[in-house]
């Protein structure tokens, strides 16, 4: 008769014990690679749009307003439990005159939570910053010289014009309206100012001028028009103050303020930067 068979030995068991104990131990992520993206594809200019959104919004100033021009190098990188990361180069573009203004270096992370995009930019920019202070300066003084509060529609046209006389109040919606841009845009979703449907312009017995904007917003790629009530506070050399609520047919009502995220600290001074 074949006697019983001895016992596992103790390492054996030993090492079904810590593969047991491995299997129930939470599996860490592993980040994926950075990848490289087409410089024209929708992703790498929507991501760059939405570091100019943010810029414009935090430079507060409608003589420093820039628009995309092109995307030069863009990666993306997953970045665990965070979202996705945009590494981005790109020129830019003078928002009124098409001007090359320079060329800007940004990070758009787009979080897995929902929250607006975190922006990190610097820029080289073409337009000395004294030239910016003049011309921010006259559009301040043309408005508050005013004989009469400013009121206008549909800012431009259908043709595409603006009166001159409204030139420094539809500037100011593209910087206001650029957080509200900037605060909407996803990975998926990027937006464009399409036109200023009514301004109206508040008396105040401060320094300050405000302004009450309804601005059409153009979404991409869905094609859809979303409209905003927009209120505007600025001064020059001081941060935009906006407050908003939009509207689309799909979405009802949203509304929206508060702080912003990221950093745009030294946009105007890093003219040392290697690009």
């Amino acid at each position: 008769m074949q006697g019983l068979s001895s016992a596992p030995p103790a390492a054996f068991l030993l090492l079904l014990l810590l593969l047991r104990l491995s299997s129930l131990l939470p599996v860490a992520a592993v980040p994926v690679a950075e990848r490289e993206l087409n410089p024209s594809s929708r992703l790498a200019a929507g991501a760059a749009r939405v570091a100019l959104h943010y810029l414009n919004f935090q430079t507060a100033s409608p003589g420093a307003l820039q628009a995309l021009g092109q995307v030069r190098k863009a990666t993306v990188k997953s970045i665990p439990d965070s979202g996705q990361k945009y590494y981005l180069q790109f020129t830019t573009e003078d928002y009124r005159s098409g001007e090359n203004a320079g060329s800007c270096l940004a990070t758009v992370l787009y979080r897995k939570t929902k929250s607006p995009p975190v922006v990190n930019i610097k820029c080289m920019p073409t337009k000395d910053q004294k030239q910016i202070q003049e011309e921010d300066n006259r559009l301040y003084q043309k408005i508050r010289h005013q004989t009469k509060p400013i009121i206008g529609n549909n800012i431009p046209d259908s043709y595409g014009n603006i009166e001159p006389a409204l030139e420094p109040v539809w500037a100011l919606a593209v910087a206001g309206s650029s957080y509200i841009m900037w605060e909407k845009s996803t990975e998926n979703l990027g937006y464009f100012m399409a036109q200023v449907k009514s301004v109206k312009q508040w008396i105040r017995k401060d320094d300050f001028i405000e302004f009450d904007y309804t601005v059409l917003l153009h979404e991409i790629p869905t094609q859809e028009i979303i409209s905003c009530h927009m209120r505007l506070t600025w001064l020059p050399d001081h941060p935009l103050k906006v407050k908003y609520f939009c509207a689309s047919e799909n979405q009802g009502l949203e509304d929206g303020s508060g702080m912003e995220s990221g950093s745009a600290a030294g946009i105007l001074h890093e003219r040392g930067a290697n690009f």
